[in-house]
C-alpha cells in the first residue's frame, strides 16, 4: 500500500507571485491605515481578487501574522547582529530603538495579533512575541553582565515600555522620531545609578 505524505505540494509560480504581492500590499496598507485596514483595499493594491486573497490567507489574523513574521525575523536578526557590539548597553539601546520604530511602523499589528489569539487560534501572534522576547533577553543578559542596566530590569518591562511609547506616538505625524526620542529618554532610567 502506498504511503501517504503530509507535505504540501510546491506552490505554482503565479500563486507564489500573488502571495508575495498580497504580503507587500498588506504591509503597505497596514503602515498607512493600521491593522484594521480593509482586506478589499489590500486585495485591490495587490491586483488580485478577494477570493485569491482569502485562498492564501483564510483570515485577517493569518494575513497579519504573515506580514508581521517577516518583520519580526528582521528585528531578531538585528538583535543577533548587535550581540557582537563591544558595548552591551549601547547594543540593547540600539535594539530597543529599533523595536520602537518597528512598533510605530506596524500600527497596532502586534496588538491585533494578540487580540486575535485570545479570540481564535491561541498560537497566532505568540510565536512572533516569543521571538522578540528571546532576542531581547539575550541583549539584556549581556547588558546586565556589563552592569549597563539595573539588575531588576526585565525584558518584558522594557518591551512594554517601548510598546507603550509606540502606542502613544504611532498616530502622530512625526511618530517614529518622537518614539525614538522617548525610548532613548526612557532607557536612561534603566541604567544603573
Amino acid at each position: 500500500m502506498p504511503r501517504e505524505t503530509t507535505s504540501t505540494p510546491p506552490m505554482r509560480a503565479d500563486a507564489r507571485r500573488n502571495r508575495e504581492r498580497i504580503l507587500a500590499a498588506a504591509g503597505s496598507v497596514v503602515a498607512d491605515q493600521g491593522a484594521e485596514a480593509s482586506l478589499e483595499e489590500i486585495a485591490r493594491r495587490a491586483g488580485v481578487g478577494s477570493a485569491t486573497l482569502h485562498r492564501h490567507f483564510p483570515s485577517r489574523q493569518v494575513l497579519l501574522e504573515a506580514v508581521f513574521r517577516s518583520r519580526v525575523e528582521a528585528l531578531c536578526a538585528t538583535a543577533h547582529d548587535l550581540l557582537a557590539d563591544p558595548d552591551p548597553g549601547n547594543a540593547l539601546t540600539t535594539w530597543l530603538r529599533a523595536v520602537g520604530a518597528h512598533a510605530v511602523a506596524n500600527r497596532g499589528l502586534g496588538t491585533s495579533l494578540m487580540g486575535g489569539a485570545r479570540d481564535g487560534d491561541p498560537a497566532l501572534g505568540h510565536t512572533c512575541h516569543a521571538m522578540i522576547v528571546d532576542a531581547g533577553a539575550e541583549l539584556l543578559a549581556r547588558a546586565r553582565q556589563a552592569h549597563a542596566v539595573r539588575p531588576e530590569v526585565t525584558v518584558t518591562q522594557l518591551l512594554r515600555l517601548v510598546g507603550a511609547i509606540a502606542l502613544a506616538t504611532e498616530q502622530e505625524p512625526g511618530g517614529a522620531a518622537e518614539a525614538d526620542q522617548l525610548v532613548t529618554l526612557a532607557i536612561e532610567g534603566v541604567r544603573p545609578r
